[in-house]
């Protein structure tokens, strides 16, 4: 097995002198995402107006479910599949930009989930708006040559465009929605309706040249609507729709509940995670209660909640009932713009602790990178380019841990190490230059964290691989740089063995 960004500096894929394959793999043009542009900006509008004039997805979803149910999906959203007792299979979260890092995850992932039943997208397939003419080049395309069952959640991005095209791949040609009762002038939905982003019609000939691309018998999966339950083997995996601002409508609520009750081992794969960056966000429901609740419960018997939506990879340990212990995965890293990890403080949430927490990429290389990418913005490359081996000794600094990779004894802390760890927040340390920060958490996400996708490695990519038995799930998240090297032998960046009993 090759070396992981846990043991070297080439294993994260710096100073890499051989780009991997994936490069044959490109659309002859790429559509290079840029969201300051506003033609970028204004389609995907729908979340900001979501948030000021209320949420309508609830409803839509309703009536999508229902659209479903009436072309005869199955009333329980259940997929039964038969697979063995032993199997695999890949999750692969927010993948949708289709450019450079996005196709650099294909050959490792290929390679490591080549006997893998099936993969599920875990929330934002496709970026910015879930246009169903971006189906070709960001979906289809690159997954071409995965032969099993695709299936996936949407996201916040998906949602922008009312779900019509996620709808149209992955539920077997479901028509739009004829639109639903106008609403009463001068409110709030009234308001939003008037500037609400909607999609425009597909163009049939360029989505049938791109279906052909997943065309096999066996690739082939249909499922019941954006949120459903797999019956695999020994577990049940559970998959919910979060919508555009991250809650459950109550009648998909109603519906998690029941199929929780099942009493086979439970894996959820929710459009946004219940533990990420340090905190908790347990995802209500309307009505009452909230999905972590129903994670919790023991009579319920989940094991693992996977979340997409935040592009990177986190793990963390909850000991939730005496001796029982839920994995909670951030599982985002499938091919969107890279999400910092260095700007996670110490970890203590819900009694895990740093040395029980796992990220990728690593905080020193999430610090490298992007003062990697503040110099070449700034043209400021002397003062802010830190060295892989600086950045995690000054995060470490800040951090009181201990590096998992340990940098070279000749790295030193210095005045211009601290100050460029703290100007891009590192460690979220409260001193004298947080009012200088520059933008790399919230305000960072929201504006320039896309223009953050380099086009030249390492690009800092996961994607999951679980193996399931009767007696435990392997979970191991695998690294995607663009490399040549890790695309040959795909480094494994963290593994956990969940029993099931």
């Amino acid at each position: 097995m090759s070396e992981s960004s846990r043991d070297t500096v080439s294993g994260a894929g710096w100073g890499s002198a051989e780009p991997g394959s994936y490069k044959r793999l490109l659309p002859h043009r790429i559509e290079k995402l840029h969201w300051l542009d506003p033609r970028t900006m204004w389609p995907a509008r729908n979340g900001v107006l979501a948030s000021w004039f209320g949420d309508p997805t609830g409803v839509t979803r309703g009536r999508r479910v229902a659209q479903r149910a009436a072309a005869g999906a199955p009333a329980d959203k259940v997929i039964r599949r038969e697979d063995p007792d032993r199997f695999s299979f890949l999750v692969i979260g927010d993948t949708g930009e289709g450019d450079e890092p996005q196709y650099a995850v294909v050959p490792g992932l290929l390679k490591a989930g080549q006997d893998t039943r099936f993969a599920i997208l875990a929330s934002d397939v496709i970026y910015p708006a879930g246009g169903i003419d971006d189906y070709g080049s960001k979906f289809f395309r690159p997954y071409q040559d995965y032969r099993a069952p695709i299936y996936a959640i949407p996201g916040n991005h998906d949602w922008y465009e009312d779900l019509d095209g996620f709808m149209r791949v992955f539920c077997d040609d479901a028509p739009p929605l004829p639109p639903g009762p106008a609403p009463r002038p001068l409110t709030r939905a009234w308001l939003r309706s008037l500037l609400w982003h909607r999609s425009k019609p597909a163009d049939e000939q360029r989505l049938a040249e791109a279906r052909k691309l997943r065309s096999a018998p066996e690739q082939r999966a249909v499922q019941p609507g954006p949120y459903w339950a797999i019956d695999a083997g020994p577990v049940r995996i559970i998959g919910i729709d979060t919508g555009l601002l991250g809650t459950l409508d109550a009648e998909q609520g109603a519906w998690l509940r029941e199929v929780s009750r099942d009493p086979r081992p439970k894996i959820l794969i929710t459009g946004q995670p219940l533990y990420v960056d340090g905190e908790h966000r347990p995802c209500a429901i309307e009505g009452g209660g909230t999905v972590d609740e129903i994670v919790r419960d023991p009579r319920h018997r989940y094991v693992a909640a996977v979340g997409g939506d935040i592009h990177n990879y986190q793990r963390y340990p909850v000991r939730v009932d005496g001796d029982r212990t839920v994995q909670y995965v951030v599982a985002g890293g499938g091919g969107a713009f890279m999400h910092a990890t260095h700007t996670i403080a110490r970890v203590d949430v819900a009694n895990v602790t740093e040395e029980e927490f796992r990220c990728y990429p690593l905080r020193g290389d999430s610090l490298a990178f992007y003062s990697g990418l503040y110099g070449r913005r700034l043209r400021l490359r002397r003062f802010f380019t830190l060295t892989e081996d600086e950045a995690t000794t000054v995060v470490a600094d800040r951090l009181g841990i201990t590096p998992a990779r340990a940098p070279s004894p000749a790295a030193r802390v210095t005045r211009r190490t601290r100050l460029v760890a703290s100007l891009l927040g590192a460690g979220r340390r409260p001193d004298r230059t947080a009012r200088f920060r520059l933008p790399v958490r919230k305000i960072y996400t929201q504006l320039f964290s896309p223009g953050s996708a380099t086009y030249s490695p390492p690009f800092f990519k996961s994607f999951l691989r679980l193996d399931v038995s009767p007696e435990a799930v392997r979970l191991r998240c695998f690294a995607a740089t663009g490399s040549r090297a890790q695309e040959v032998d795909p480094p494994v960046e963290d593994e956990v063995v969940i029993p099931l009993a």
